[in-house]
């Protein structure tokens, strides 16, 4: 889940994505743009308008989390979450694997595609900010980019959203000391 949590953050709010500036989808387009990102080959949602703007207010919430969570503000990460906890109505359950046996997955008090995806998404960031992973949550360290990552490296030492961004770094150091 907290890697669709990056996906939506990155898509659906506005900032860079390294050098270039990214907007929100406009409306009339955010609908396509949100089942794009959702779409897997056993899973393609029908999303409308309205759940696309549902999506946009998650993402803004979701990037509060990480850019909270990279700068060591875990009171503001917890408190984002837990805000998203309650107003999505996590609650845990077991469900058939698509593989066969049983998997652990949060639903949302009601059906519906926000609140069912910010139900998971709440849950899975809550499982990181209340463990050893917080750390985990990044925040892009290239200057201007400000897209989100999870860092799954077993160092634990990402800093960058794509080796796009970690690539213009080294060479912008390699140039500084060439200099």
């Amino acid at each position: 889940m907290t890697e669709q949590a990056c996906k939506l953050v990155n898509a659906l709010t506005p900032g860079h994505d390294g050098t270039h500036a990214v907007e929100p989808p406009p409306t009339g387009q955010r609908a396509q743009v949100v089942r794009d990102l959702l779409t897997r080959p056993d899973y393609k949602p029908r999303v409308e308008e309205a759940d696309a703007d549902g999506m946009v207010a998650l993402a803004d919430s979701l990037r509060v989390v990480f850019e909270a969570a990279a700068d060591g503000d875990l009171d503001t990460a917890a408190t984002t979450v837990n805000s998203l906890l309650r107003e999505m109505g996590s609650v845990p359950q077991l469900d058939r694997a698509r593989g066969g046996g049983w998997a652990l997955h949060f639903h949302g008090r009601e059906h519906g595609l926000v609140v069912g995806w910010g139900a998971g998404i709440a849950a899975g960031l809550a499982l990181a900010i209340g463990s050893d992973l917080a750390g985990r949550l990044g925040l892009c360290k290239a200057d201007p980019c400000d897209r989100v990552f999870v860092d799954t490296s077993k160092n634990a030492g990402r800093r960058f959203c794509s080796t796009r961004c970690q690539s213009r770094m080294k060479a912008a150091a390699h140039r500084a000391r060439q200099r």
